[in-house]
Order: C-alpha cells, then structure tokens, then sequence
C-alpha cells in the first residue's frame, strides 16, 4: 500500500508541476499587453509620462524580465504563499480576491456535485427496474445531459427570474443589506445561489441518472447475478450487489467529470454574475489581468487533484478487489 501511495503522489505532483506550467504559460501567450492596457487607463496627454508609468508597472510585475526568469520566480513566489498582485483591482492581492470568491464557488459546487451524484445514482438505479420511472428519467436525462450549461442558466434566468420573478437574476446577495446572520441577508444570499446551483445540478444529474441506469442492467445481466438468481436469492440481494459494482465505475467518472463541472460552473456564475471564481476568471481575462488568472487556476488545480486523490482513497475503501491485489502485490 505505501508503494501505491507513493505513486499515486509522484503522479499528482507531476500533475500540479504540469498544471502550474500551463497556467503560467497560457496567459502570456495570449494577445494583447496587460501593463499597456492598464496604464492607457490613466489617460495621460504626453508620452513621456506615459512611458516611465508602463516602465514602472512593467518592473514592480517583473515583466521586464527574461521569460525563464519570471517562470523561476512564479515557481518562488507560489512557494511562499504570494500570488502577486492584482492588475484590475491594484493594488489588491491575488490571495484576498480569490478568498472573497471561493467561498460563492464552493457554497455552489459542493452541493450541487453531491446532491446530483448521490440522487443521480439512486434515481438512475431504481429507474434500472421500474419501467415507468425509466420512461420519464431516461428522456429527462439524456435531455438534461445534452443541455450546454450556458443555454440552460440563460433559460432559467430567462422564465423563473425575468417572467415569473421568484428568483433575482444575478448578483450574489441583495443589494443595500449588510452581512450578518440576518433572515434578510440569508434569504438573499439563497435566493441569489439558487439559480445557478438548479443549473449545475440539472445538467451533471442528467449525466449521472443514465450512467448508473445502464451500469445496473448490465450488471444485472452478468453471470454473478443470474447464479444468485438460480440459487433462488432474494431480488433485493442481487439488486443490491448490482448497485455496488455499478457504483464503482461511476466513482471513477466523479474523478474524470469534475474539471467538466467546474468549466460549466464558471459558464453559469458568468451568465448569473455570481460572484464566484468563475465570474472572476472573466473579469481577469477581459482586463488581462495575469496574476489573478494564474492565481484562480492554480486554486482549481489543487481543488481537483486533492479531490482526485480523496476519491482514489475512497475506491480503495469501497472495492476489496483493489485492496486484495494491493496486499498481492505487497507479500
């Protein structure tokens, strides 16, 4: 088992070298100069002034450095906790945009990817077995599934927000009220979450309900399960081993679907105006703010490898079949 997870964290730590080298490489292969376009913003009449203010910028940014020696710095940086400063919203830190955004993501992502995964697979299997219920959730589904995130946060903010006004339409709390554990604040803050969690919710449930309704009927064909089955086992036992062995590759899945979900929730916060990360993410590309771009991903990053790594440990606790060929391989 050590040797497993010895490899297991060389990967991942290959990963995060890889993310982290992408993310500081794509920014600055984007058009365009972000210092130029912060400094036009100070409307200055003449050049001169014009030149020692981007010179000054361009210096304190380190953009003025060879392109190695800012990656080494980045690397530097990152490993002591400094992100850099923001260039839309200077002199803001990085750090501090991202931990007033992070906690709307999170408060959006998390439910939404368990409600929809664990609903998903119990709506999913029981559809397996009940005609009626798999001739209303697999067109639902599928439909769902298909839906892009945008067009279906748009249709949402379209009909529930703008024609029958039960929800607002953008924002992430309501205006004019201070923060507190108030009735008020907290309706708002709901009220506001609700739309774009219904989004991300819909779309990865769709997606979850028809996998695991394919996973148990075949698994209801195999072998194992017309043995039970002739042996004169209960329906529910054989229902039940189905379940499990159908939930593993759908655990597998949860791993491989969560960058999907994350890009479709930044889609979402985007057209909701959420003030999460993914509405910063757009906000930080249309400035070109690199530091807050590179500063928002590499949190992604992290998020889905330890995310990634978590479900490695649960598919160890739920499978014995791993943890046999684990102790295998040890003696």
């Amino acid at each position: 088992m050590t040797r497993y997870f010895a490899r297991k964290i060389g990967l991942y730590l290959l990963a995060f070298w890889a993310g982290v080298t992408i993310d500081w490489a794509i920014p600055r292969l984007m058009p365009g100069n972000p210092i130029a376009a912060y400094v036009s913003r100070f409307s200055l009449n003449s050049q001169g002034p014009w030149t020692a203010l981007y010179q000054l910028f361009n210096k304190a940014f380190g953009y003025n450095l060879p392109i190695w020696d800012q990656y080494w710095h980045y690397w530097d940086n990152l490993f002591h906790g400094n992100l850099g400063i923001s260039l839309y919203a200077f002199p803001e830190k990085v750090t501090t945009l991202i931990a007033q955004a992070a906690p709307y993501t999170l408060a959006l992502l998390v439910p939404a990817i368990t409600l929809s995964y664990v609903l998903g697979n119990r709506v999913g299997a029981m559809a397996a077995r009940r005609k009626a219920l798999d001739n209303t959730v697999l067109p639902l589904g599928y439909l769902f599934q298909a839906m892009p995130y945008a067009w279906l946060a748009l249709a949402a903010a379209f009909y529930l927000a703008q024609i029958e006004r039960w929800f607002p339409v953008q924002g992430g709390s309501a205006a004019g009220v201070a923060a507190g554990f108030t009735w008020v604040y907290i309706w708002g803050l709901v009220s506001h979450w609700f739309l774009p969690f219904l989004t991300v919710f819909l779309v990865s449930f769709g997606g979850w309900s028809i996998g695991m309704r394919n996973l148990v009927i075949y698994e209801l064909e195999t072998d194992y399960a017309r043995y039970l089955r002739a042996l004169g086992a209960p329906s529910r036992l054989v229902r039940r081993y189905a379940y499990r062995n159908a939930v593993l590759p759908q655990l597998s899945g949860l791993a491989l679907a969560l960058g999907t979900v994350i890009g479709g929730n930044i889609v979402t916060e985007v057209v909701f105006q959420y003030p999460g990360l993914g509405h910063l993410i757009y906000t930080a590309a249309t400035d070109q703010d690199y530091s807050l771009l590179q500063g928002i991903f590499i949190f992604i990053i992290v998020g889905v490898l330890v995310a990634n790594f978590v479900i490695d440990i649960v598919y160890i606790l739920i499978d014995p079949r791993t943890r046999l060929s684990m102790q295998g391989a040890a003696a």
